[in-house]
């Protein structure tokens, strides 16, 4: 199966190097995204250019493939449910949620000059970060790319209920499926509340198991993939 893989913020396609090694080795055809304006220079980059990309990564796949979504890219990949619900075979979520409609994308941190860059360790202090040690803090924030402001303050868009039809796997790593359960249940996570299909996958890591546990997050998302 296709795999799209759509890092979250400040993240380009590279990061998904470790997990990409493993679902091949697993016999699946990962697809890591880079999208507009992550390091191609576009500043001026939008929402809705990241969304045409990843559409068009499911619009090349062969079959019916599985998005992933991490972090805040969790609204790209429910993105491309509303947009393709007759297309994927599922969305993964790994360490985020759902943006509702009529809600910015990404609008957490300082925006300066045009672009939103990443703020430093002290936000992800705690569960976040606790596995990434010094070196790979270091690398993390050497590497991250500013977010265009009109990706981050875009604005989501959903408007076909038959995304509600997709299954759903939510990956929690820095949180456990208890914790989404509850959230779910609580009303805080309307889209996965009205969704016809959630599984949840746990993994023991910080919010970028990517990094510090990629063959890890592979078998989770082959395991996902393959109905498991």
């Amino acid at each position: 199966m296709d795999i799209v893989l759509i890092g979250g913020l400040w993240l380009n396609g590279s990061v998904w190097e470790g997990v990409a090694s493993t679902l091949e080795s697993l016999g699946h055809r990962p697809v890591p995204l880079t999208l507009p304006g992550q390091g191609d220079g576009a500043a001026t980059a939008t929402l809705d250019d990241q969304v045409a990309a990843v559409l068009a990564a499911v619009d090349a796949a062969p079959g019916r493939p599985m998005v992933v979504g991490h972090s805040a890219a969790c609204a790209l990949a429910w993105l491309a449910a509303d947009r393709r619900p007759g297309r994927l075979a599922k969305v993964a979520l790994i360490g985020g949620i759902p943006t509702p409609d009529g809600r910015p994308y990404a609008d957490f941190f300082e925006v300066r000059d045009g672009v939103m860059p990443f703020p430093g360790w002290e936000p992800f202090q705690g569960p976040d970060a606790a596995d990434l040690d010094e070196a790979a803090r270091h690398e993390l924030a050497a590497a991250a790319i500013p977010v265009p402001e009109a990706v981050a303050r875009g604005v989501v868009r959903l408007s076909d209920e038959r995304r509600y039809d997709v299954p759903v796997v939510v990956v929690c790593p820095e949180f456990t499926p208890a914790q989404a359960r509850g959230w779910i249940d609580a009303g805080d996570v309307p889209e996965l509340a009205r969704a016809k299909h959630v599984d949840f996958a746990d993994i023991d890591s910080g919010h970028w198991p990517m990094i510090t546990k990629p063959a890890e997050l592979a078998r989770v998302l082959a395991a996902a993939a393959e109905g498991n």
